[in-house]
């Protein structure tokens, strides 16, 4: 019986450390807003629309400003890959085609989430993302459904 017991003991446990590793890893940041933007929330198919730089204003007409992290920085792969599905290679040859076209431009790259949150908090328009220990009152959390 004491047995079953640890056994069932040592599942349960392996069960809930799965769980929490995953609400971390989905949960340890968040798309950022300037404080004006009036949305509150977003589908997912236009946050993608707004990072591949197809969307260019947001609904009150104003000017979307993007920023991001490097191509090589973990926070922007993992944004990628989580948020926006695609991979940041992907993303990349995107934006290229835009450029090169010259029918749109690339987002504005930032070297840190500091320079993340001073960007996003002070232009209007921006977006970006942010780890949650970054943010503050000065940015606006944006809720992706």
């Amino acid at each position: 019986m004491l047995k079953l017991n640890i056994s069932y003991c040592c599942i349960l446990l392996i069960c809930i450390l799965f769980v929490k590793s995953e609400v971390q890893a989905s949960g340890h940041y968040q798309v950022v807003t300037h404080p004006e933007i009036e949305e509150k929330s977003i589908s997912v198919n236009l946050l993608r629309a707004i990072f591949s730089m197809r969307l260019r204003t947001w609904s009150n007409g104003k000017m979307i400003k993007v920023f991001v992290l490097s191509d090589d920085d973990q926070l922007h792969q993992e944004f990628s890959k989580e948020k926006l599905n695609v991979f940041p290679y992907q993303l990349r040859l995107a934006w290229d085609r835009l450029v090169f076209s010259g029918t749109g431009q690339a987002p504005i790259n930032v070297h840190s989430q500091e320079e993340m949150l001073a960007k996003v908090a002070s232009m209007p328009g921006a977006i970006g993302y942010l780890k949650t220990t970054y943010i503050n009152g000065d940015v606006h959390v944006l809720q992706i459904r």
